[in-house]
């Protein structure tokens, strides 16, 4: 199952200029918008998420198993709180990315995965999260959605990123290590809550 709730430890490469530093808001990075098909011919867009897709969120959620919701938030939920849905859809984009698969079925553009990335006040770490639809298993749309957060992470002049995985998520341990993501030896694991063990991994994004 491609689910995660992760952090990632980011350092910080010289900064580079900013075109949108000296605004109080960042606009819509519509640069980052990008299309991918499907080797079946399935279009697919990837593109920040906005404030408008907050319905289209809680959807894509409600839809997940409970196995997914589990591996994705640690705990188990049905839907996602109106805090939660404001938090995950109205980003600040100079702090966050969060970034959706969407595509389009009976008309209507629907969500089948998402990630994103939150970077912490420190200014030196942040943390991603990572899941796809039960439906959309197996047609490399994580690894899509990883390797562009990581662009996107490296263009912002980070260089390490550190996660946490459940032991039980075998097939996100598989996808995190052809990402190039290794356990670390320090806090090689722990154990969560419910007794699951938790693995910390980190790659390099330089």
């Amino acid at each position: 199952m491609l689910a995660v709730d992760a952090r990632i430890v980011v350092g910080y490469a010289p900064v580079a200029s900013d075109r949108y530093s000296h605004m109080a808001i960042y606009p819509y990075p519509s640069h980052l918008v990008s299309q991918w098909q499907l080797p079946d011919g399935v279009n697919i867009t990837i593109r920040p998420i906005r404030p408008e897709d907050a319905e289209r969120e809680q959807a894509f959620v409600r839809d997940l198993s409970d196995e997914a919701k589990y591996f994705r938030f640690m705990s188990t939920l049905h839907e996602l709180s109106q805090a939660m849905l404001v938090r995950f859809t109205q980003i600040d984009y100079d702090r966050e990315m969060a970034l959706i698969a969407v595509t389009e079925e009976q008309s209507k553009e629907v969500e089948i995965g998402v990630c994103r990335y939150v970077i912490n006040p420190d200014g030196e770490t942040c943390e991603f999260a990572l899941v796809v639809s039960d439906k959309w298993q197996h047609k490399a749309i994580g690894h899509k959605l990883m390797t562009s957060l990581i662009e996107i992470a490296r263009h912002k002049g980070l260089k390490t990123m550190n996660g946490e995985v459940l032991a039980s998520n075998g097939n996100m341990l598989k996808l995190v290590d052809t990402l190039g993501f290794v356990i670390t030896t320090k806090h090689r694991r722990r154990k969560h809550q419910t007794g699951n063990e938790i693995f910390k991994l980190l790659k390099l994004v330089r």
